[in-house]
């Protein structure tokens, strides 16, 4: 498929992850797997974006 990658999964973690998709009402391993790869990247951009203010505000001093 155009403008795709794709990713190599252990068998175990596949089935652990076909469990919770399908707890968790996602329709299929492969959206579960999106979600929570898109969360994470998220997360982590966030953590770096607020780092960074933080390290802002430290040198203008209006945090210690």
């Amino acid at each position: 498929m155009f403008g795709k990658k794709k990713i190599v999964v252990e068998k175990d973690l596949w089935e652990r992850m076909e469990k919770v998709a399908a707890q968790t009402g996602y329709a299929s391993v492969e959206d579960f797997a999106r979600h929570v790869l898109e969360s994470s990247v998220r997360h982590l951009e966030e953590g770096k974006d607020e780092e960074e203010v933080r390290k802002r505000l430290e040198g203008l001093g209006y945090i210690e």
